[in-house]
């Protein structure tokens, strides 16, 4: 059995991930806490938080794979056909169009049925 074989993240991502999870929520609980503060001063305090918590996460193994993720799907997004505005108001026409068909449709057969059943209850006059 191979000892030194990777098995997943090091400690050193266990410890980044975990600093990276405290400086964030440290940020959210400093904005509450300090919440008689001026906006001025709040907002931009948990936006760095938040800043500085990407960046830690990022500089872990996960991070890494999420930046590949993020630029895989950056390129996939280039390769769709994105319809024309024609295409896109067509589309959309032809939906409502179906909808409103749909809606009368089981307007209609829910007025039948709720006629039937008055009918058969005795409650209809």
């Amino acid at each position: 059995m191979n000892t030194n074989a990777d098995t997943g993240p090091g400690m050193l991502d266990t410890v980044k991930l975990a600093t990276a999870a405290a400086i964030l929520v440290g940020g959210i609980v400093a904005y509450y806490t300090y919440e008689q503060q001026s906006m001025l001063i709040a907002v931009p305090a948990v936006l760095v938080a938040v800043a500085l918590a990407i960046t830690v996460f990022m500089a872990t193994e996960r991070g890494r794979l999420l930046w590949k993720f993020i630029q895989g799907s950056r390129v996939e997004i280039r390769k769709v056909i994105w319809p024309t505005r024609q295409e896109t108001l067509q589309t959309t026409l032809t939906v409502f169009v179906f909808a409103l068909i749909l809606a009368l449709f089981f307007w209609g057969l829910d007025f039948f049925l709720l006629w039937i059943t008055r009918l058969l209850t005795g409650q209809g006059g």
